[in-house]
């Protein structure tokens, strides 16, 4: 009886096993492991501190134009987020993806459909069956459920909705980096407008101080101490800080109606402002972790397409497996409607399939292949966008250093420039210097004045670049 019992106790394990393996089964190909970039533990431009702290101190910020503190660039950014088309196809092909991700999602289940029919026919007098019965008429009615269910004994299942979720979220980073794109193209494209703003408000002011240099000449001319070499020159003058007003007028055109396609707001018009009200954003802490680039929408995006294509090859090779599928009928078929669901009128059937391949040309063998090769290109393309995006934030913190000093230097010439100005004017309303000293002075001021605007212009747009190349920016603790 004991010896009974255990062989009956290994069946029911055995059994419980078999079900176990039916129902789970194994998922073949291989499980994801995220590859190494290789990069550098920090940016060599940010003094390493500890990781923990690092992380602790620059969180990415979401909200990283709003360092800015303009309202207007804030009220631009809104409406690209709501109105831009680039951000709404990708919306589209997102919803597209989850979309696919939740039909390869249904595979886990049963398909169970309805089957109805109707219908009447004659059968022939004159066939051999025929010219025993008789020429006959017959109704048939017909109602069924139908099931059928592939048993995921391989994976394939699994796998294909394994990469189906990774594709729908590549799509939702996909978005976030078009989304990231533009909020640094409507943010760069917001500072050019400002810098032209600046540069107008600079240019207009040589423009009356010319103006007024060339009527002083003209005057002088009248009186006979002056030659009308000196009036041609000041002409010259004046005539190419006019022709240098209008060139900035045009930028600022451009840049406002290229914002107005950003927003999706055609015939956009902005105010003027002045480029030296937006404040600084803040310098960035020491010691960024180069791990701060796993917050880069396209760096999670290629990774996420890592994952989809690493799944692919277990979908290729579950086909050199069986395929197991169960498939039942349960209805009732009848002469009459009025029996259609009678006892006597039911209908059933239940069935295990099974598929195995034999012999393919190679066809299965090609297609791992296949897949394959395409999860080696994308880790090719994971590798690179980690490399290039290491590199992208290194060159805005190199940026962001060097413009930083170099609008000090530019500063320190622009007040140069000026006091230069002044001098040499006195010195030729006193007649101890010509008209060319003060041409000179003048070109020199103008020109410092545009690259000091330029240096501030170039040094906030590092800090976007940086804000991009981040995935989003930073922010103290404090804050």
């Amino acid at each position: 009886m004991l010896a009974l019992n255990k062989s009956a106790s290994k069946i029911r394990l055995a059994t419980a096993l078999t079900a176990a393996l039916l129902l789970n089964g194994c998922a073949v190909g291989p499980d994801y492991l995220r590859p190494s970039a290789w990069l550098p533990d920090y940016f060599k431009d940010a003094p390493p501190v500890a990781v923990a702290e690092a992380r602790s101190e620059a969180p990415v910020n979401p909200e990283w134009w709003t360092l800015f503190g303009d309202a207007t660039l804030n009220n631009l950014i809104q409406q690209a987020l709501e109105a831009n088309q680039d951000l709404q196809a990708a919306i589209a092909r997102l919803e597209a993806a989850e979309g696919a991700a939740r039909e390869a999602g249904a595979d886990y289940y049963p398909s169970v459909s309805l089957g109805a029919s109707s219908g009447r026919s004659q059968i022939s007098g004159e066939t051999y069956n025929g010219l025993k019965t008789g020429q006959a008429t017959y109704n048939n009615r017909r109602a069924a459920l139908s099931l059928s269910y592939e048993v995921d004994l391989w994976g394939r299942v699994r796998r294909s909705n394994e990469a189906a979720r990774a594709e729908a979220l590549a799509s939702r980073f996909g978005r976030d980096s078009i989304r990231l794109t533009l909020l640094g193209q409507v943010a760069n494209e917001y500072l050019a407008l400002r810098s032209n703003d600046a540069q107008l408000v600079v240019t207009q002011e040589t423009l009356v101080s010319r103006e007024k240099s060339l009527k002083i000449v003209e005057a002088r001319l009248d009186a006979g101490s002056a030659s009308a070499l000196e009036v041609a020159q000041a002409l010259s003058s004046y005539t190419a800080a006019q022709s240098q007003l209008s060139q900035i007028k045009r930028l600022r055109a451009i840049s406002e109606s290229q914002l107005g396609l950003l927003t999706g707001q055609p015939g956009l018009k902005i105010a003027s402002g002045q480029l030296e009200q937006l404040p600084l954003p803040p310098t960035p802490p020491a010691g960024l972790p180069s791990t701060l680039l796993e917050a880069r929408p396209d760096v999670r995006q290629a990774e996420e397409k890592l994952i989809a294509a690493n799944a692919r090859i277990g979908v290729a090779k579950a086909a050199y497996f069986p395929t197991i599928s169960l498939t039942g009928l349960y209805g009732g078929e009848s002469m009459a409607l009025s029996n259609l669901f009678t006892n006597n009128a039911t209908i059933w059937s239940a069935a295990l399939g099974l598929s195995m391949p034999i012999f393919d040309a190679g066809r299965t063998s090609a297609r791992v292949d296949q897949a394959t090769a395409a999860q080696k290109e994308s880790l090719a393309n994971y590798r690179k966008t980690m490399q290039s995006a290491f590199k992208e934030v290194n060159d805005a913190l190199v940026n962001l250093k060097e413009y930083a000093d170099i609008e000090s230097a530019n500063t320190a010439q622009l007040n140069a420039a000026r006091r230069a100005l002044e001098l040499s004017q006195a010195r030729y309303e006193a007649g101890y210097a010509g008209f060319m000293e003060v041409l000179d002075s003048q070109r020199t001021a103008n020109l410092a004045q545009l690259e000091y605007l330029n240096s501030r212009k170039n040094r906030l747009g590092a800090a976007v670049d940086l804000f991009k190349a981040l995935g989003g920016g930073w922010q103290s603790t404090a804050s």
